[in-house]
């Protein structure tokens, strides 16, 4: 399997509690966040991850090179921002598979993998991550009708809900025949216009999730990681 980690943001909102320091680089008992995710990808067999990097991206190669535990590593640089989806965009250059994963460099799943990968070769549809929380406030909600997603909404409404875990498989030609700016939004240019036509499909995992975007969860993910 091969995957994209979306790893080039600023981390403004944990800025008071890592300092100078690319957000998936923020250590987690000694250990860097990204170093965790990648672990992971290796026990559940990917053989091949392209780190989309933007800010201080240096740091971030110096660390990994060339590979990590058996895992070929290649980067997709951005010279300047590109929002979630121009990054996804420039990404798709180095993919060499018929469908690849894309994963958000500050949230770990411990997901099921071979689920997702049988529902991928029954319909080979793009498939978009979700997850059930007790608050949603934070990340808004996802409607579904069967099989596929029905809506997104936005950041207002409390109370449990399925939301989006920030993690896709997504087919090569996802942006044959489309045009985007360089930099757009996946999530709200891509994503809330593709829902409308029943195009995107869903898997809803039940997996352990952790989100260190913001300080308080960053601080949960040291005990939780541990």
């Amino acid at each position: 399997m091969e995957a994209i980690i979306l790893a080039g943001g600023f981390g403004t909102r944990l800025k008071s509690v890592i300092n100078d320091c690319p957000k998936p680089m923020a250590p987690i008992n000694g250990r860097p966040f990204l170093e965790i995710l990648l672990q992971n990808l290796s026990k559940k067999g990917f053989k091949r991850v392209i780190l989309s990097l933007h800010y201080q991206s240096e740091k971030i190669r110096n660390h990994f090179k060339e590979s990590f535990l058996g895992i070929e590593l290649d980067y997709a640089i951005e010279h300047y921002p590109l929002g979630t989806g121009g990054a996804i965009m420039n990404s798709f250059r180095k993919i060499t598979k018929d469908h690849v994963y894309v994963l958000n460099g500050d949230t770990f799943i411990d997901l099921n993998f071979y689920d997702i990968e049988k529902q991928w070769a029954k319909y080979q549809s793009n498939i978009v991550i979700l997850k059930k929380i007790d608050d949603i406030r934070r990340y808004g909600c996802v409607k579904i009708d069967g099989s596929f997603i029905k809506s997104f909404s936005e950041k207002e409404k409390e109370g449990a809900g399925l939301i989006n875990a920030g993690i896709y498989v997504l087919r090569k030609d996802l942006f044959s025949n489309k045009k985007f700016e360089d930099n757009f939004s996946f999530e709200k240019d891509f994503l809330t216009k593709e829902v409308i036509n029943n195009k995107i499909q869903h898997f809803i995992s039940d997996d352990f999730f952790i989100d260190i975007g913001i300080p308080e969860d960053y601080k949960k993910a040291q005990l939780l990681l541990n």
